[in-house]
């Protein structure tokens, strides 16, 4: 039996990559490494910087990364992509081709006998009011229908130096964990566990660009935020007993 990967926020596209097409290779080298002995593959958002799909028309690029994805599909890796705020506009056009699941929130799965809680991580606890707008009206259909009816040099550039202004990959700013009382993934963590399901094992994030790896409770329950390959280069792997993170060294 095969293990179970995770991994979340290549930001596969964006501008501020030094050498996009580099970086999508070194994803596909991941991926054509575990290839063969992973039997489940979880994409937890943001795996591309920017996403819109037109009814008859995808954007361009990606060409690697979607085969190396439809490659595993085809060798029977299930794939969960779960859609973050980058690249919300994922619709069936994926689903279709390459044969994975699209998935838009949380979802609480059974895997290998364990309890995870999935999700990107931009949706669950406090969210910042203007975040929740734009969160908001970036599903509304109504708003998504007005926005297919704009041209794509303009939607593209637009969503592009949006990107680049709120990250930066030559400032090397790396984001903080910010302590268990204010982290807030932890924080809402710890009151699932409490209020809603207390027979969690792992809750399982993105989002952060952080690496952590926290017990919550005495029973055992964990919290991991998966990183990134902006800076980390990092993915989260299942085998059934344990969860560890770890880093993609091409050298090992």
């Amino acid at each position: 039996m095969g293990r179970v990967y995770f991994i979340s926020d290549l930001h596969l596209g964006a501008t501020y990559f030094p050498d996009k097409m580099q970086w999508e290779k070194r994803v596909v080298r991941f991926l054509d490494s575990i290839a063969g002995d992973a039997d489940e593959l979880y994409l937890l958002g943001d795996i591309l910087d920017y996403w819109y799909e037109y009814r008859n028309v995808a954007p361009r690029g990606y060409v690697r990364f979607f085969g190396a994805l439809a490659r595993m599909a085809d060798r029977g890796t299930k794939i969960h992509w779960f859609i973050g705020n980058h690249d919300i506009w994922l619709f069936d056009y994926l689903r279709n081709e390459i044969g994975l699941e699209v998935v838009d929130g949380y979802e609480v799965r059974m895997i290998r006998g364990k309890k995870f809680f999935l999700t990107h991580g931009d949706g669950v606890g406090q969210l910042k009011p203007t975040f929740r707008f734009l969160r908001a009206m970036f599903r509304n259909r109504l708003c998504q229908k007005l926005y297919a009816a704009i041209h794509p040099r303009w939607t593209i550039a637009f969503a592009h130096g949006w990107s680049k202004a709120s990250r930066r990959y030559e400032d090397h700013i790396l984001p903080e964990f910010e302590g268990e009382d204010k982290e807030p993934l932890v924080i809402f963590s710890k009151e699932y566990l409490r209020d809603v399901d207390p027979e969690i094992d792992f809750f399982v994030y993105g989002h952060r660009h952080i690496l952590l790896d926290l017990p919550l409770n005495k029973r055992g329950c964990r919290m991991v935020i998966l990183g990134d390959w902006i800076y980390h280069f990092s993915y989260g792997v299942f085998d059934g007993n344990e969860f560890s993170l770890k880093i993609f060294d091409e050298m090992s």
